[in-house]
């Protein structure tokens, strides 16, 4: 199975941190965060892996090469100076992608998920990891019932942006940039998505303080690894 990390957006909300940087490189724990996804894609043996890029992407591509260094290869998929959306972005790179189901990733996530468990094919049109709803998200995203998905329901959880897809979930669009959310909102209504809940550590990296909490995680566990 092959990965998509969402690299291409424009980080609004770490500036000034990304008007020169752009949010995947900033770093992390010594390492630049997409460098915490390439990896523990490689190890749970996602080692086909496509990038999307916007602002500053070039930066992304001059850092991480071919990708031979993680232990795979990567694919980057250009969208200009103007990101696509996360619908248009995943759309414009289905060539690389292929004709089966594959793993997208947000690139401005940490998280100690096993993507390992993600390497079987969906039933439906998509599967959706979820996880608790954290302090700047307290409403929630979606409901979880019976395995399935869908946007009503009062045990509401947040999807952390690792999801896996079926092309077909995309056959009816245009290329351009649109959200992804109403598509899965379509196939919900329909009961092609499933999903699941992680109950380990997920963090959306959207702020300068999140960045700084997650940079501080790691340090942490890094000293408690040499003690």
């Amino acid at each position: 199975m092959k990965a998509m990390i969402l690299a291409a957006g424009r980080g609004e909300r770490l500036r000034p941190l990304t008007d020169h940087t752009p949010k995947p490189l900033l770093p992390a724990g010594g390492r630049p965060l997409i460098e915490h996804t390439l990896l523990a894609l490689a190890e749970a043996g996602f080692t086909e892996w496509v990038v999307n890029l916007a602002h500053l992407g070039e930066q992304i591509r001059l850092h991480l090469g071919n990708g031979s260094r993680f232990g795979g290869s990567i694919v980057y998929s250009e969208e200009g100076e103007e990101a696509l959306e996360t619908g248009g972005g995943i759309h414009r790179a289905l060539p690389w992608l292929g004709a089966e189901p594959f793993l997208v990733v947000n690139g401005d996530i940490a998280t100690d998920y096993p993507f390992e468990r993600l390497k079987q094919q969906p039933a439906g049109l998509a599967h959706l990891v979820l996880a608790a709803n954290p302090p700047q998200h307290p409403r929630g995203d979606f409901a979880l019932e019976g395995g399935k998905v869908s946007a009503d329901g009062e045990n509401r959880h947040t999807f952390t942006g690792i999801g896996v897809y079926r092309p077909e979930l995309f056959e009816a669009c245009s290329p351009g940039k649109f959200p992804l959310a109403p598509l899965l909102r379509k196939a919900m209504v329909q009961g092609l998505v499933s999903g699941e809940i992680h109950r380990g550590f997920w963090m959306d990296i959207g702020t300068v303080q999140r960045l700084r909490e997650y940079d501080e995680r790691l340090l942490a566990a890094a000293v408690d690894f040499l003690v």
